[in-house]
């Protein structure tokens, strides 16, 4: 039993081993793989660095580098100025208190209401101001009395006077009564006009046609002429976007030029026109305004924000593949390769992106050979072997 103790003990420590070397084999066939596949990817990187293994082999052996350039040239692109900023009322118009205030008893008006010019808004209690017009009333009532009476007794004395009966110091005096009388009448009208005139400032109107924007007066509260505006409201429902341009771009626009409006959060896009053109520039970031009148629509919600497409026609520019530009802190640049058939940096100024392409504002003018698809490899001054490559609109 103990020799076959033994035998078991022995043939279980020889199975042990061979997982032991087993695993051990698999470790190192998977380190060897990852290893192949690290090798691999570097190589392509490569690969697509200079466009073949060969290249990437000569670029280890210290050759030049096989690069793909192309010549742009210059092509047809419509000219399109892009920008963000705010929607407004075109006219913003506070709606406030004109008279003396008070106590409001009635409000007529919410925000998102038409309204038309002189519509009635709001009311301010006016019970006082109701009784001192009945008081005037009473005195203009009071005063045509004694002016009908004054206008009695002179027209009396005058055909006493034709018969001797009265002097004429008499008449004369009849006659001062009979004025004073009818000044008497007119100051009391003015009061009352006066006092009317307060009375109808006591009705919050709307000042032009338009849409009401805002509220901002409860039934019950105590309001004067210094209170802030009670209603807002933007002129004839008009509305404008407030777009910043940098100074470039301002000379390129003018007054009837249309734009594309889309609203951020809306598929809608809206054609509004330039109306304004800022005639200065902020010093403090070198931009100017453009406003752009845009119809009314429920997605145009004042304070909100909006992006703008100005077309300004057709500009010859050279257009090169995305890949070709490259960007870093300094700004956007491009490589190109120099009669050397060295590297070097150009810094350009980017105008349209889309599907087709890149559009070099500023920079180069087409003429250059631009590396196409320029990997971080390069760097100014390096030998390459360019390869050109055809470009798509030449």
């Amino acid at each position: 039993m103990n020799e076959q103790s033994a035998t078991l003990a022995i043939a279980a420590d020889e199975e042990l081993e061979a997982r032991r070397k087993k695993r051990r084999i698999l470790m190192i066939v998977g380190a060897v793989l990852v290893l192949a596949l690290v090798v691999f990817g570097l190589s392509r990187i490569g690969g697509n660095a200079s466009d073949s293994p060969a290249a990437a082999g000569a670029q280890r052996a210290g050759q030049a580098a096989r690069v793909t350039v192309i010549v742009p040239g210059a092509s047809d692109v419509a000219r399109t100025i892009t920008a963000s900023g705010s929607l407004e009322a075109r006219r913003d118009q506070p709606v406030g208190v004109s008279g003396q205030g008070g106590r409001v008893v009635s409000v007529l008006a919410e925000p998102g209401d038409w309204v038309r010019q002189g519509q009635l808004l709001a009311q301010i209690e006016r019970s006082v101001q109701s009784q001192e017009a009945a008081q005037i009333r009473a005195n203009v009532a009071a005063a045509q009395a004694d002016a009908a009476l004054a206008k009695n007794e002179l027209d009396r004395a005058k055909a006493l006077e034709e018969r001797g009966f009265v002097s004429k110091a008499d008449i004369d005096r009849k006659q001062a009564a009979y004025d004073a009388a009818n000044a008497r009448v007119r100051v009391n009208q003015a009061q009352l006009g006066a006092t009317n005139a307060r009375i109808a400032q006591l009705d919050v109107r709307a000042p032009t046609s338009g849409l009401i924007l805002d509220r901002n007066v409860e039934v019950g509260q105590v309001v004067s002429a210094g209170t802030p505006m009670l209603f807002r409201m933007a002129r004839g429902g008009e509305m404008e976007m407030r777009a910043k341009l940098s100074q470039q771009d301002l000379n390129r626009v003018s007054v009837g030029m249309p734009v594309e409006v889309t609203p951020v959060g809306s598929d809608k896009v809206f054609t509004g026109t330039i109306w304004q053109v800022s005639p200065v520039i902020d010093p403090q970031n070198r931009q100017g305004e453009v406003r752009i009148a845009i119809p009314y629509d429920e997605a145009i919600r004042p304070g909100g924000f909006a992006e703008a497409r100005i077309s300004g026609g057709v500009t010859s520019a050279p257009l090169l593949p995305q890949s070709a530009v490259l960007a870093d802190a300094a700004g956007n640049y491009v490589y190109i390769v120099n009669d050397n058939d060295e590297v070097e940096r150009r810094n350009v100024t980017v105008g349209r992106v889309d599907d087709e392409g890149v559009t070099i504002a500023a920079g180069i003018d087409g003429t250059e050979r631009v590396v196409s698809r320029a990997g971080s490899f390069l760097a100014e001054g390096r030998k390459v072997d360019p390869v050109r490559e055809a470009a798509a609109q030449e």
